[in-house]
């Protein structure tokens, strides 16, 4: 009587590393790139929203026609504004209190006429910059 024996033998174990070490090989690279891709992403999206609650604060400043007033509600937030344009000034109580949520990012309130955002793994050439006195909001990707 034969017994039949199971398992793989040494080639198909050696053919089946060789073509995951190929894939491996496309994929590593491939990856490094949307790593890349999504940090970009990620600093047009924060000055997208940056855009938008400057937009969304001068509105509402507009809107109380009380150009007294240095600060707008957003939502229950107190919004700290420049007193003659409406535009948020470069504070965490200012564009901070607008934009409400910036999980994960870092944010450099130091310079207020430059407030920068940097996504994860961004640094000085990958962030968005607000500046609080123009209500100007650029975005530098060269080493995201």
């Amino acid at each position: 009587m034969f017994r039949s024996q199971k398992g793989f033998t040494l080639i198909e174990l050696v053919i089946v590393i060789v073509v995951l070490g190929i894939l491996a090989a496309i994929a590593i690279p491939r990856y490094i790139s949307i790593q890349r891709d999504a940090r970009i992403a990620s600093v047009n999206g924060i000055a997208g929203g940056l855009r938008g609650a400057v937009a969304l604060a001068r509105a509402k400043y507009m809107a109380t026609q009380n150009s007294a007033a240095i600060t707008v509600d957003m939502d229950g937030t107190a919004v700290d504004c420049n007193a003659v344009t409406g535009i948020p000034v470069g504070t965490a109580t200012g564009i901070g209190a607008a934009m409400q949520s910036l999980d994960g990012y870092t944010v450099d309130y130091t310079v207020a006429a430059a407030v920068t955002f940097w996504p994860p793994g961004g640094n000085a050439t990958c962030q968005a910059v607000y500046n609080g006195t123009t209500g100007v909001v650029t975005i530098a990707t060269g080493g995201c």
